[in-house]
């Protein structure tokens, strides 16, 4: 099946697991139910909805568009915000200031980067929102939170939107809403659940961080220029790879660090040069730089095609994450509800986790 795909085919097919499983179900009868396990309900709101609420393009100085919608979408599927907000990791608060219009009390924002906390008092401050944004290393142990606070996020990564998750339901924040993102940047080796549930697990499942990073391995949103950028360097990786394996003499890999952005703008040429260098590795005048490119060319197509199956993994491996936050919050006193605010085409990490504290919500009824 995947050696008689083309070029086409298999780069939709990257983007559309559900179909990709059902045609996979031929030959793996399990997949039939792909469809159905990743399914999830939509918490998004109306296109007429979520344009009230995102921020206008006249007041979203330095807001780059699709954060604009995103912003919106999210803040569309909350509504209606009943408390005070505390924006978690919320860089120059844009979330923070499209949520201000629609919040019954201030927006403090939470930010470590000084620059960007300067950038957004001075937003806040040009436009009049009701934003105040301070200083502060989430991840101090001595942080105290404002327990009559609703928590958000939107795409914090790793450990803190974890974070939040765990002070915030520490702190007992009557309202957690967030979107989380990047979960393998974390300072363990192994993942250990949140939820005493999925811990019961732990022998059986243990996910490191190569393995968190393939749920975010998603291109769906980035310009055709990065697509096309990214597909030749990896063109040049698989090329340099045979070439060494070559003149060394050994089958193995040998890894190359990160590359500079400038070998963009040279050759496959430049680019091996660079790579044997940094591997005390000499070229010979005479390699044949377009018989290696084109290896590199032939074997990308093959891992494109190998890693589609691998990718059927991606948003799984992603839901099984986010399920254990769940648990976790239910454990913890709250009462769940997990969806998509937006469509994945606006962004891949579109997942909602919104909880509310039961206390909470028996007060409201």
């Amino acid at each position: 099946m995947l050696a008689e795909l083309t070029d086409a085919e298999c780069q939709h097919l990257d983007n559309a697991p559900v179909e990709l499983a059902a045609r996979a179900s031929r030959w793996l009868p399990s997949l039939a139910a792909y469809a159905d396990m990743v399914q999830l309900p939509e918490l998004l709101a109306s296109a007429e909805e979520a344009s009230k609420v995102t921020l206008p393009e006249v007041r979203a100085t330095d807001m780059p568009g699709r954060k604009r919608l995103q912003s919106g979408a999210f803040a569309a599927a909350l509504a209606p915000l009943e408390h005070p907000v505390l924006d978690w990791c919320c860089g120059k608060g844009h979330l923070s200031r499209t949520l201000a219009p629609f919040c019954p009390g201030e927006i403090q924002g939470f930010e470590w980067n000084p620059e960007l906390v300067r950038d957004g008092n001075r937003l806040a401050q040009h436009f009049g929102d009701r934003v105040s944004i301070g200083c502060q290393d989430v991840m101090a142990a001595d942080l105290a939170l404002p327990d009559s606070y609703h928590g958000v996020a939107l795409h914090a990564c790793g450990d803190l939107h974890r974070q939040l998750l765990k002070r915030g339901s520490a702190t007992g924040l009557p309202r957690l809403s967030i979107s989380p993102c990047c979960y393998h940047l974390n300072d363990q080796t192994i993942y250990r659940p949140l939820s005493e549930r999925a811990s019961g697990y732990q022998k059986t499942l243990k996910p490191g961080r190569s393995d968190l990073r393939l749920a975010v391995q998603e291109t769906v949103t980035a310009p055709a220029r990065v697509r096309e950028q990214t597909q030749r360097i990896s063109q040049w990786r698989l090329g340099f790879d045979g070439l060494q394996r070559y003149l060394r003499g050994r089958d193995d890999y040998l890894p190359v660090p990160s590359h500079p952005s400038r070998l963009l703008n040279g050759g496959f040429a430049d680019f091996c040069h660079w790579a044997a260098a940094k591997k005390q590795l000499e070229l010979p005048g005479t390699v044949d730089f377009d018989f290696w490119l084109s290896l590199g060319e032939r074997r990308l197509a093959q891992v494109r095609r190998h890693e589609l199956v691998r990718h059927l993994f991606r948003r799984p491996l992603e839901l099984w994450m986010v399920f254990d936050y769940a648990i976790f919050l239910e454990e913890q006193g709250y009462r769940v509800r997990l969806g998509q605010f937006c469509d994945r085409s606006l962004t891949p990490r579109n997942l909602l986790l919104d909880a509310v504290r039961v206390s909470e919500t028996l007060t409201m009824q």
